[in-house]
């Protein structure tokens, strides 16, 4: 377990930091009087309930306390009249309108006291205690009080039965399928409390492109082996499904979500799932999507599909997450529009048992999208919203980029649904439509390297959306400023160099990469940059189609004149975009064709505008490698050597998109480059060839 690396047995412990106990270090505090305080209240540990999960809970207090303060805290369950150490409380009459896994953390007659109507409360109350004591904050005013406003906090694995990660950019799948159920992993346990520690409290394992042999009895046990070890810190289990999985598995005629031995085919299954893990959570569904099979297959709806799998789930506490992204190969369509005109007509039909989870964009997890026209437009149903943690757009596991400014920019998007105010967020966690069941998920961005999620920064991604899936009123700065203190240094000099480097990171590789909202510029593998692009099975599979670059231009009219999808937002979201002059630049090309001569509020033509961004993008990763630079006595070695080098790559790669792009658009606008900046060293051919090199290596 991580408790054992936390101490000596780690055997790189002497070569430096390996990034595996993430922000869970517990590193020995070093500020004397702050220490002496923390003494006083540690004497003890308080705990009546035997649960699984108030156990965990004293034990990650136990590890905590002695990598702390360097003191063994033992457990006892007779702590009345007692005072000087830390209790458990469970009340479940307790605030009863609050969510049951909210807690309070206080200090109460000498003692320090958490209170939660239930065991995760405990647990989430237990690991926030353990933040304030890693930050080194007094505790002579203890008060924090949390409850989360989202109901499903989840992560979804895109991890496949052989052990690959489809989008993953950090080695293999932590599940070792080959090995289950008989050996479980003890990274299992490190994985769960990681999230925990969080407030994440659901995991899908598998991959929303997904086997059917997940609905096997053998696959089933293996599943129920990880789900023993999640469930002991508070975490659900889920599966996605493969919606022909009747048909395929179970040898009937047809998997059509109204035939009778379909549905009862679902319902056995469910039932047979529930026998092996009894606090299942339920299934995630990605159907009629890019060529998996689903309801419209015979003549169905979403709808139809959804609920005759929510049926299946009617005796149970599980529920169905249906995914939204769906978009036809119509060469006449606009991608931006497929989801809302597919669902937006089904508001209102869905089972309460569903969920239906959307992208956080329109199209797919672009550096930057406007927020989907979904959110706002179907009051009658519950929506959760899915942003992608791992870096499938975003320069892989070589590219610094901090996402939570991309979470926040879609939350606090406003909708107007219900007048000003009506935020993404407020749809999301269902305070603007009364729902229920509420939801966010995160394509994960974890594998079975050292570090867990590659690049060593890439683990702030994580953290910053476990921490907005609990609290999305937090902010970017704050969230970071835990992460860096938590995990990388608690120099306030160092923290700084580090939090301009994360928190200009995004808009840094927006320039180099997509500037003024330009979209999905590099196909297959999703890295190399294409924007010449233009053959595909599919014209949504091309690069030209998005861009829609010309002799006259560049963009994607998407006003009255164009595809219209203005029109799927409420009249004053429509008045932010519709207008080109008005547009805010990094929305421009997402809603508008502009000339490459029209002049922009920033004094220069579209053309000069797109090269000082894209060469400005790729010269302030430079900027990143000095910010680094200075704050490396701060920094365990180990890992200031890994971020170094990867960032010298992401220079390299940086130059590689922004020639990319500018020799080919050059190539159309046949306008000069900018005074200032120098030309590219290689021709548009060359730089089309060591594309080639690298998709076919």
């Amino acid at each position: 377990m991580i408790g054992s690396k936390l101490i000596a047995a780690d055997p790189l412990a002497s070569e430096g930091d390996d990034g595996y106990r993430l922000w869970l270090k517990y590193e020995a505090v070093t500020n004397a009087p702050v220490k002496t305080e923390y003494l006083r209240y540690t004497t003890f540990i308080g705990r009546s309930d035997k649960g699984e999960i108030t156990q965990s809970a004293s034990r990650e207090l136990q590890m905590g306390l002695k990598n702390l303060l360097g003191k063994t805290v033992q457990e006892t369950s007779s702590s009345a009249g007692r005072s000087g150490g830390i209790l458990f409380r469970i009340e479940p009459g307790a605030a009863a309108a609050q969510p049951a896994e909210g807690y309070q953390v206080q200090l109460s007659g000498g003692n320090i006291v958490i209170v939660s109507r239930s065991e995760q409360g405990i647990l989430y109350g237990t690991f926030a205690l353990l933040r304030h004591l890693q930050m080194q904050r007094p505790i002579k005013n203890l008060s924090i009080a949390s409850t989360p406003k989202v109901r499903y906090r989840m992560l979804n694995h895109w991890d496949n039965p052989d052990g690959t990660i489809e989008r993953g950019y950090a080695g293999a799948s932590l599940w070792k399928w080959y090995e289950l159920p008989e050996r479980v992993d003890p990274r299992y346990e490190d994985y769960a409390r990681a999230n925990a520690s969080l407030g994440i409290n659901g995991t899908v394992l598998n991959n929303v492109n997904a086997s059917a042999r997940f609905m096997s009895q053998e696959y089933i046990e293996k599943v129920a082996a990880i789900a023993n070890v999640l469930r002991k810190y508070g975490i659900k289990t889920y599966l996605s499904v493969y919606f022909a999985a009747p048909k395929t598995l179970g040898g009937l005629a047809t998997s059509d979500p109204l035939d009778p031995q379909v549905r009862a085919w679902w319902k056995e299954k469910v039932a047979q799932i529930y026998k092996e893990i009894p606090d299942f959570g339920g299934f995630l569904v990605k159907a009629n999507s890019e060529g998996e099979p689903g309801p419209q297959d015979y003549g169905r709806t979403h709808a139809d599909g959804a609920n005759m799998l929510a049926e299946a789930f009617k005796a149970y506490d599980g529920i169905v997450v249906w995914r939204a992204f769906v978009y036809k190969a119509d060469p006449n369509a606009d991608r931006f529009k497929a989801a809302y005109e597919e669902f937006v007509p089904l508001d209102g039909k869905f089972d309460p048992k569903v969920i239906v989870q959307v992208k956080n964009g329109p199209i797919d997890f672009q550096p930057r999208e406007p927020f989907s026209p979904l959110f706002g437009n179907m009051p009658k149903t519950p929506l959760g919203i899915e942003f992608q943690i791992t870096q499938e757009y975003l320069g892989f596991a070589t590219h610094a980029v901090y996402e939570a400014p991309i979470f926040k920019e879609c939350l606090d998007s406003d909708t107007y649904v219900n007048g000003e105010g009506s935020t993404v967020a407020k749809v999301v966690d269902g305070s603007l439509h009364c729902y229920t069941r509420t939801l966010m998920a995160g394509v994960a961005n974890t594998g079975n390297s050292q570090n867990w999620t590659g690049h060593p920064l890439a683990q702030a991604n994580w953290y910053a959306f476990g921490r907005l899936s609990w609290d999305h009123e937090l902010s970017s700065e704050q969230i970071l400023q835990e992460w860096v203190a938590l995990t990388l240094t608690r120099s306030e000099k160092a923290s700084g160099h580090i939090a301009a480097l994360m928190l200009r990171s995004r808009e840094i590789y927006v320039n180099y990469n997509t500037p003024l909202g330009l979209s999905r510029p590099w196909m297959g593998v999703h890295f190399a940059p294409e924007p010449w692009q233009n053959k595909g099975s599919r014209p949504d599979w091309t690069a030209i189609y998005y861009h829609r670059a010309d002799s006259s231009g560049i963009g994607f009219d998407r006003t009255a004149s164009g595809s219209n999808a203005l029109a799927q937002y409420k009249p004053q979201v429509q008045q932010q975009w519709n207008n080109p002059d008005r547009t805010p630049l990094p929305y421009l090309l997402w809603f508008h064709h502009v000339r490459w001569d029209q002049k922009l509020s920033t004094g220069r033509s579209l053309w000069q505008e797109l090269c000082t961004r894209f060469y400005t993008g790729a010269d302030s990763v430079l900027w990143m490698q000095q910010q680094w630079d200075l704050a490396k006595t701060s920094l365990d070695p180990m890992v200031f050597t890994d971020v170094a080098e990867r960032l010298k790559v992401q220079r390299r790669e940086a130059i590689w998109w922004r020639d990319a792009w500018v020799l080919y658009l050059q190539s159309l606008a046949r306008q000069p480059i900018p005074a200032g900046f120098e030309p590219p060293k290689r021709t548009l051919e060359e730089v089309k060839q060591s594309v080639h090199v690298y998709l076919i290596r």
